[in-house]
């Protein structure tokens, strides 16, 4: 069982499946770099370059996403799995938006964060991004060794804790500080949702850890 694959005839799927875990740890590596430059920058022409190139990265990825639940129906590919196989995907496409959604309300809003936030920020990202990116790693195993999907959902559940603690850190901080109530609320609003990529792609992994026991039993 630890070396099963679901792929057996369908090196078509295979490739489009492993496309768009590639978009989840493209996407991640570049919001993190995004959200690093908007710190120091803030709505910088460069940064728009990189929220563009998040959007680039999400719009492939609902592309690749059609493509593959398009195949599963139409050339009934892997039937037994199909079901699992259409709500992976779907929650995977979730954590992907998210980190479109969250680079352009950066752009959109342009929000002032002191530079004191700044190094707890950029944990915050590295964390919630870590969750992305062995979320990926542990769907890609889905297809390939089972065993190994628990390594990686545990890699999942330890950074999404960690995230966890930065965020309520940050949020502490924020509202024991002097600024304005307006700026206290947007600031809070902005860890919340960069917390969400994590919260997402935990929700994802436990989906998938449930896929992994229907196929042990």
């Amino acid at each position: 069982m630890a070396h099963f694959s679901l792929f057996a005839h369908t090196k078509d799927l295979e490739h489009k499946i492993d496309d768009l875990m590639n978009k989840i740890i493209d996407i991640s590596m570049v919001f993190k770099k995004a959200v690093r430059l908007f710190l120091k920058e803030k709505r910088s022409n460069d940064y728009r370059k990189l929220s563009k190139e998040i959007k680039i990265i999400e719009h492939d990825a609902d592309v690749l996403r059609r493509d593959i639940e398009n195949s599963l129906y139409e050339h009934n590919l892997i039937p037994a799995f199909r079901g699992d196989v259409l709500e992976l995907v779907e929650s995977l496409d979730k954590v992907l938006n998210e980190f479109d959604e969250v680079a352009h309300q950066f752009y959109l809003e342009n929000p002032d964060i002191p530079s004191v936030y700044h190094e707890d920020m950029k944990e915050l990202v590295s964390q919630v991004c870590a969750c992305a990116e062995n979320l990926a790693m542990g769907a890609r195993a889905f297809f390939r060794d089972f065993s190994a999907v628990r390594d990686y959902s545990e890699k999942v559940y330890f950074y999404e804790k960690q995230s966890d603690k930065t965020t309520a850190k940050l949020k502490q901080i924020i509202f024991e500080s002097d600024l304005e109530l307006a700026h206290k609320l947007q600031l809070r609003s902005f860890l919340s949702e960069v917390a969400d990529i994590a919260d997402l792609a935990e929700d994802c992994v436990d989906k998938l850890l449930i896929y992994v026991i229907k196929r042990d039993i």
